[in-house]
């Protein structure tokens, strides 16, 4: 079953720290990139004094670096769109 939301960016934000769990895969479209895989890790908290979510991703495909951390509010204004694949079902937030 796949549901389709439109989000602001700090809604997206809270959207992933209440309901994203570890190895559930996200699709996350920003900028020109697109990172697709399994989520290993979910901080939340401060970074010099302003607020951080940062993923660890074990990426989808044959890349040189298949594991990167990706700190959410460092990007979140060019959030285009997050896929949040669990079990049978699919998330889809448009981020406006």
């Amino acid at each position: 079953m796949e549901k389709e939301i439109t989000l602001k960016a700090d809604e997206a934000l809270n959207y992933i720290k209440n309901n994203v769990q570890t190895y559930d895969v996200l699709e996350l479209s920003y900028n020109r990139v697109f990172v697709p895989g399994e989520v290993l890790d979910i901080e939340s908290g401060k970074k010099n004094g302003a607020d951080s979510l940062k993923l660890t991703i074990q990426m989808n495909g044959e890349t040189i670096n298949q594991t990167v951390q990706l700190d959410l509010e460092e990007v979140k204004d060019d959030l285009v769109e997050i896929r949040h694949l669990q079990d049978d079902n699919t998330t889809v937030i448009v981020v406006e």
